[in-house]
């Protein structure tokens, strides 16, 4: 098993319902943060700071990667399986992109460093993203200066640009597959997060 499309989209643009999408076109797991865990964060943090796995072997049971940690290090990625295209999930603009974020994911990881959670892998993930969450607008400059750079330096004919709503199409045109006839997977959307972090909390 090989990994077959590298997802370079951060969080918060559709990469959970693209995970799900994915394996149901490619019959395996596809590595999302959801997969990450406390065993997992360990190499992920390693990987952030310079010292990478074997691409091949850490995601050996995988079939493809979306959201992060794999998008922080997408160049590693892309390169260590040249013949997978690269899929860039975007939203409609930053500010869209950034509202979603800050009721979701943004929460949790500042949970996370609160309690000290993965602390490590925390930080050099964000770290390499941007050096100041505490300002809306260096967050939103580093998600458009990290999205201009993958298309900057991805081969057009190996970019896949990809909107929440855009369907099974542009997925399935870069894997070579037919669009399967069911509707395309739509979850995690920021009630189902912050209910799904609700119910995590009270079960602690």
């Amino acid at each position: 098993m090989a990994i077959q499309l590298v997802g370079a989209g951060v969080g918060r643009t559709g990469t959970h319902s693209l995970k799900l999408a994915l394996e149901q076109l490619l019959g395996g797991t596809c590595h999302h943060m959801m997969e990450v865990g406390t065993d997992q964060g360990p190499t992920w943090h390693q990987a952030y700071s310079g010292n990478a796995p074997d691409w091949h072997t850490f995601l050996g049971d995988y079939v493809a990667i979306v959201d992060w940690p794999g998008a922080g290090l997408w160049r590693d990625l892309a390169a260590a399986f040249p013949d997978a295209p690269v899929l860039l999930s975007t939203r409609s603009s930053a500010d869209v992109w950034f509202e979603s974020a800050s009721r979701t994911i943004f929460q949790a990881i500042g949970s996370a460093r609160a309690s000290g959670a993965q602390s490590d892998f925390i930080e050099a993930l964000m770290n390499a993203f941007c050096s100041d969450f505490s300002d809306p607008t260096k967050v939103k400059a580093a998600y458009e200066a990290h999205n201009a750079e993958v298309r900057d330096t991805i081969d057009p004919d190996r970019l896949v640009e990809y909107q929440p709503g855009d369907g099974w199409g542009p997925l399935c045109q870069a894997l070579g597959l037919p669009e399967p006839d069911a509707p395309f997977p739509h979850t995690n959307t920021t009630k189902q997060f912050q209910a799904r972090r609700q119910a995590d909390n009270q079960d602690l």
